[in-house]
């Protein structure tokens, strides 16, 4: 989940589909718990918001029901009008019978206000509320909600039913209004040997973006023996895999240290799909964003080549051996590809000839980096 744009305003991410199928689940346990054995309840969903979370909380209640709808307006753009229209009303009959009123999210209580007034002379047995979301900070009734699935700051929200002048109702997950993003910040990939170095170290300073590269990170931390750099340093001494969790919060803390900062150069990281959600949520807290990965394609061959010219004169043994070299290959293919397809998928990924001279292969970057 990364920040999405809706007409001219930009939304972060806040509620995932997961936390929503939660409380979807504990709301209707609820419902069915106050209920007497067999008796069917008339639901009634308050358009048009409410629809998405009325169908998810209609498909996981467990009994008998009927399903119902009424239409009220109280919005205009991100600011509620305090003027209800009641636009499709009840048809039914609903002698006592129990209704249960499905909302998106209760805010002044305006709308709450008008439901009440609508069902006051319907002859029910009971009406109860159930809403997904509720705003205390700014209920302004003494009406009873009966059913909370989170409450939640008087910020605007949108997605899972809830819209911007009509975006957004499609995103299966809620978004909170916050505001424009201010950095550019790019993850640069490319094999061994493609010059990602050179073109970071080149592309930082006609940017003026901090470069951040994870292998940097890691000596530096080691050698300081920072409280991650001990941990990181433990897990290879023992031969086994730095976590995620370890190497993430090594960049959180660079990120931290450069919180003025024009936006970032992300160089080696992230190399797993896990560290790629996990940046695109540090960032989304922030009301930042990855705005692409742009990565540097050279065919293999050639940096093979490359690779073993360089290993006559940089002392690294791995680019001495062609078997090693293609190991390397191999394993940046294979993270490659799922971070590849990760941001493809947002929209978000830049494939960039790598092959020619410096200069050229900045130029190439730099019309990139000049539409993110």
């Amino acid at each position: 989940m990364s920040i999405i744009k809706l007409h001219d305003l930009y939304f972060k991410p806040f509620i995932s589909e997961k936390e929503i199928d939660r409380i979807i689940q504990s709301l209707t346990k609820q419902v069915k718990a106050d209920l007497y054995p067999n008796e069917v309840p008339v639901f009634v969903g308050i358009l048009n918001g409410c629809f998405v979370f009325a169908a998810d909380f209609i498909r996981s209640y467990k009994g008998d029901c009927e399903v119902s709808f009424v239409k009220l307006a109280s919005y205009s753009g991100t600011t509620s009008t305090e003027k209800v229209k009641n636009l499709i009303g009840i048809n039914e009959d609903l002698t006592n019978r129990t209704v249960i009123i499905l909302e998106d999210v209760i805010d002044t209580g305006v709308t709450l206000q008008e439901i009440y007034t609508i069902f006051k002379d319907k002859k029910l047995k009971a009406l109860k509320i159930v809403t997904l979301f509720f705003k205390p900070d700014v209920y302004k009734k003494e009406l009873p909600i009966n059913y909370i699935g989170k409450n939640i700051d008087d910020r605007f929200i949108v997605g899972y039913g809830l819209d911007y002048n009509e975006l957004g109702r499609n995103l299966p997950s809620v978004y909170q209004l916050t505001t424009q993003p201010k950095m550019k910040n790019i993850v640069l990939f490319g094999p061994p040997g493609a010059g990602k170095g050179t073109q970071a170290d080149l592309l930082k300073d006609k940017y003026n973006l901090v470069h951040i590269s994870t292998g940097d990170v890691f000596r530096f931390n080691i050698k300081n023996e920072t409280e991650l750099g001990l941990l990181a340093k433990k897990f290879m001494d023992e031969g086994d895999l730095v976590p995620d969790e370890v190497t993430i919060n090594m960049l959180k803390a660079e990120v931290e240290k450069n919180a003025d900062a024009n936006g970032f150069i992300f160089d080696g990281f992230p190399r797993t799909e896990s560290q790629a959600i996990a940046l695109d949520e540090f960032l989304s807290e922030k009301g930042e964003q990855i705005n692409g990965m742009v990565a540097l394609e050279v065919p293999e061959d050639l940096l093979v080549e490359r690779l073993l010219e360089r290993g006559k004169t940089s002392g690294r043994t791995d680019d001495t051996d062609e078997s090693k070299i293609r190991n390397r290959f191999n394993e940046y293919n294979t993270k490659t590809a799922i971070l590849k397809d990760f941001y493809q998928a947002q929209g978000n990924y830049y494939g960039i000839n790598g092959v020619g001279s410096i200069e050229d292969i900045t130029t190439r970057l730099s019309k990139v980096f000049d539409t993110l």
